[in-house]
Formats: C-alpha cells, structure tokens, sequence
C-alpha cells in the first residue's frame, strides 16, 4: 500500500498559481514547482500527474473569484499595482481585491498560453467570463494586462 499524501493539496495549489502568475504556464518548469511547494516529483506528478494537471486545478480553485470578486474593481489604482509587485514577488495580500486580481492575472495565462490550443482551458476561461458581456471582459481582462504591464493609465 502507498503512502499517504503529507501535503496539503490546497497550499500546493496556490503556491503553484503564484509560480504560474510570476513566470506564466510556459515559462513555469516542472523544477520551478518543485522548488516552490517542496514536492517531490513523483508526488507532484501522481497528484496532479502534469504541469498542465497542476495549472488546471489552481485555475479550478482560482476562477470562483472573478465571480466573487468586485468586477467593477478598478485596475489602475494603488492597490492593484501593489498586488502586482507582490505577486512577482511570490507574496500575496489575502483581501477580495487581491484574490479577484490573481483570478484574473491567471485567467490571462490560461487565455494567452493555453487557451488556444487547449479546449478544456479555453472552456474554463469561457465559463468564467460567461456572466460578462462581450465588451465588460474585453474592458476588465484589457484593464488588468494593462496593469501587469505596468501601463495602466496610458
């Protein structure tokens, strides 16, 4: 009989999310979410079996919040640009804001890097936004790149 798992499964994910919103799906090494959570590599893989399994579930967990969150948040204030630096940083605020920004900074990944070629991420994405029209996610994802990039107010 196997061991069981000594990790918890939650903090593995957010842990990774951080990694995915810093570096991106593609620029996120298997070694880079090892290091990160402190996994060993047979346990990453046969909880999650892939990066791809792992970016998955921390999508899964992180989308609720766009939903939750504030969608009228404004993402070029002092707040924002501040959750930015502490989440390159690999640190986060835990308030509404925050976690509304992280969903949305990940959904930016998922919808750049996989959602094209990966119809189950570009499901998820679609699910997420599906209760804004057209033009209130292309404003809020549009506002959000915008502040990532440092541009917000340009």
């Amino acid at each position: 009989m196997g061991r069981q798992r000594t990790f918890d499964e939650a903090e593995v994910i957010a842990q990774s999310a951080s990694v995915f919103l810093r570096q991106g799906y593609e620029g996120t090494s298997i070694d880079d979410l090892l290091a990160a959570t402190g996994l060993h590599r047979g346990s990453l893989y046969k909880a999650f079996a892939s990066k791809r399994g792992l970016f998955l579930a921390a999508l899964q967990r992180t989308l609720p919040n766009l939903v939750s969150g504030d969608n009228t948040h404004n993402s070029t204030d002092d707040d924002t640009r501040n959750t930015h630096r502490d989440t390159r940083d690999g640190t986060h605020k835990d308030t509404p804001s925050d976690a509304h920004d992280d969903a949305l900074d990940l959904l930016l990944v998922a919808l750049l890097e996989l959602a094209p070629r990966d119809p189950e991420v570009r499901a998820l994405a679609a699910a997420a936004l599906a209760h804004l029209s057209h033009d209130q996610a292309a404003d809020l994802l549009g506002q959000r790149l915008l502040a990532r990039a440092h541009l917000a107010g340009h």
